[in-house]
């Protein structure tokens, strides 16, 4: 796993903004942001959930997702707007929201995690498109960037190439579901705290155990033998 950090420990978070279960697991990932500060700092892969979609969603997709939704929102108590399933004609692609999250990092790492948040409310618990270039660049609008800049670096290639980058790492790191969390450093290697959703109860404990441990080479899971 290749990542790209000035500290030696970090998680590494695998994620997607239009995955509903990523929006469930918002809440854990931001309390472990607030909690650990920049002794434990968040890099985020983008992993690419449904990029390059073409089709637009018929009557079967959007009664599984719905259902999706209704479990996410049953376990985590994260909002929903149901309103989203009259959309007639919705292609489901992530691209445009994947890459929207990778400028912000190319613009303003500081504030990418606010950011995926950002994207993730207004699509989930506010129904906008996010797959439309310029709702992205109002929502990063609203995080002090500049609009029409947003929108020019959402365009380039160095956008596209630098997203394509975050999907292939997730794949080469076998990430194969979203959210997926790993911590460790480049030296050591990176051991996972979670693959899929996991309540914040506990991870904070967890993590301020292996953290005070000294680095050790990498196997398996952080709070198991």
């Amino acid at each position: 796993m290749e990542t790209q950090t000035e500290h030696p420990r970090h998680l590494v978070y695998f994620a997607d903004p239009m995955c509903s279960w990523c929006w469930g697991f918002s809440p854990v990932i931001n309390g472990l942001a607030d909690h650990f500060g920049d002794r434990l700092p968040v890099t985020i892969i983008i992993g690419g959930l449904r990029p390059g979609t073409k089709s637009p969603m018929t009557d079967a997709m959007k009664s599984e997702i719905r259902n999706h939704w209704e479990h996410v929102q049953n376990r985590t108590g994260q909002p929903f707007d149901f309103s989203f399933f009259d959309r007639q004609g919705f292609v489901y692609d992530t691209e445009p929201a994947d890459r929207a999250i990778v400028v912000m990092r190319l613009l303003n790492p500081r504030v990418m995690l606010a950011y995926l948040n950002s994207v993730q409310r207004a699509f989930y618990a506010e129904n906008r498109d996010v797959t439309s270039d310029a709702v992205l660049a109002d929502i990063a609008a609203e995080h002090g960037l500049d609009r029409e800049r947003f929108l020019l670096a959402l365009g380039t290639e160095q956008a596209r190439i630098a997203t394509q980058q975050d999907f292939e790492t997730a794949r080469a790191s076998g990430v194969t579901g979203f959210p997926t969390l790993y911590a460790g450093d480049t030296e050591s290697g990176y051991a996972m705290v979670t693959t899929g959703y996991r309540p914040l109860d506990g991870l904070p404990e967890i993590l301020e155990d292996w953290l005070a441990m000294p680095p050790t080479p990498s196997t398996g899971q952080v709070g198991h033998a």
